[in-house]
């Protein structure tokens, strides 16, 4: 286990960098007016009220708890496909690689790549009431992302199909949505705080989505080369060194 604690870590920081994403991160806002029904002044107030809280809280929670059942199903389907290609987990591995460095190219905007500029998303114009509405939006939010978080959580993806079982899958994209979940969780608790710290970020977007699309190159790098597998086992040993 100590062994896949960079792959672990590395996948919760793709959740963090998916939240961030010039196509989620301004959204937010919107999306936790949405959700909980509450209006903007309520949600931005520096101090709500208990109900407002109460209610923001729930409703986030069912969201999140919708996006993470996708992408968890979705991380046990790659591990399950990718025991099928053990055999052929060499050139799995090198085209996986190559594609996460074609997603990097794409997410930093300097070299467009049209085949991946396609977006598919299901809308709700009209959102189910209560909090099982709220979980039916997180479906639709994870059925539905943008070429934004897409190339993020492909490239998650592509790593769970190398794992060597489907629960080293499961916990991959369980980590990547507690990533996405916990920023978004303490936005919809915090909004007020969230809109400060907002607009003190939005002028370096453009630079955050340049180094993510940089840090996906290199995973990239890492899987074609098996890279990856070489520094979790220095991580292992690492952690065995410390115990």
């Amino acid at each position: 286990m100590h062994s896949q604690h960079v792959t672990y870590v590395g996948a919760f920081i793709a959740g963090l960098l998916s939240f961030l994403s010039p196509c989620v991160l301004p959204l937010i806002p919107s999306y936790i007016t949405y959700i909980t029904g509450l209006s903007f002044a309520d949600l931005q107030a520096e101090h709500p009220s208990y109900i407002v809280r109460r209610k923001a809280m729930l409703h986030a929670l069912a969201f999140i708890a919708a996006f993470t059942v996708v992408f968890v199903l979705l991380g046990a389907s790659a591990t399950f496909v990718g025991s099928f290609l053990q055999e052929h987990i060499g050139v799995v591995r090198k085209v996986g690689g190559v594609l996460i460095v074609l997603f990097g190219i794409h997410v930093t905007g300097l070299v467009p790549l049209h085949f991946l500029m396609g977006e598919k998303r299901v809308q709700l114009h009209q959102k189910p009431t209560g909090y099982v509405g709220s979980f039916l939006v997180g479906i639709a939010f994870a059925a539905g992302w943008t070429p934004c978080i897409g190339p993020i959580l492909a490239s998650i993806l592509m790593v769970a199909a190398t794992e060597g079982s489907i629960m080293q899958g499961i916990i991959l994209l369980l980590l990547y949505s507690l990533g996405l979940g916990i920023p978004f969780f303490l936005s919809a608790l915090a909004m007020h705080q969230f809109l400060t710290v907002f607009n003190r970020f939005k002028k370096f977007i453009r630079v955050f989505e340049i180094c993510t699309g940089l840090f996906l190159v290199l995973v990239g790098i890492l899987i074609y080369t098996n890279g990856l597998a070489r520094l979790s086992g220095y991580a292992g040993m690492l952690f065995k060194g410390i115990e």
